[in-house]
């Protein structure tokens, strides 16, 4: 084999060992759909998707939180992003999905009507959020854009912060 196949070979291993998300020009986000629209999230920040389970629901909590799960002994809250985005809920069928987010110290399982797919976006196809919702308290990290489609990058911090 001669030296600059060699090179060429270390090269793409490299590469490929970089932890997902880490690329410089490209994001590595999964999406899935609320409603009639597609959201996506780092890929860093998903600790699991997993189908429904049961949940035990809670007194006093904002109506976008269904309750409380178990989760291999960790009590995780369970948010309904359908509620928590202003639409109306709807009851689970064999689509729907848990996406339990991490950011930080934060957890929780989110309630999704149906899973996408994982992407790989150019930095350079993401836009930033639209001026009617731009600003540090906005859900939205941008907007990005693959062939025919686009969708609403979230930003999991403000996800998960509480406001209760």
């Amino acid at each position: 084999m001669s030296d600059k196949l060699k090179e060429v070979i270390a090269k793409q291993s490299k590469q490929q060992n970089l932890p997902l998300g880490q690329s410089k020009d490209v994001v590595q986000l999964v999406g899935f759909i609320i409603g009639d629209e597609e959201y996506a999230v780092p890929i860093l920040t998903i600790q699991e998707i997993i189908k429904p389970i049961r949940w035990t629901r809670v007194p006093q909590v904002p109506p976008y939180i269904l309750g409380v799960f178990n989760l291999r002994g960790s009590v995780i809250p369970l948010i309904d992003l359908r509620t928590r985005f202003g639409l109306s809920p709807k009851n689970h069928n064999e689509e729907t999905r848990f996406i339990v987010m991490k950011y930080g110290d934060d957890v929780a399982g989110f309630v999704i009507d149906r899973l996408t797919m994982a992407l790989r976006i150019n930095k350079e196809d993401i836009g930033p959020a639209p001026d009617t919702v731009a600003g540090d308290d906005s859900m939205i990290d941008g907007v990005g854009k693959q062939a025919d489609r686009i969708l609403t990058i979230l930003k999991v911090n403000k996800l998960l912060e509480r406001d209760f």
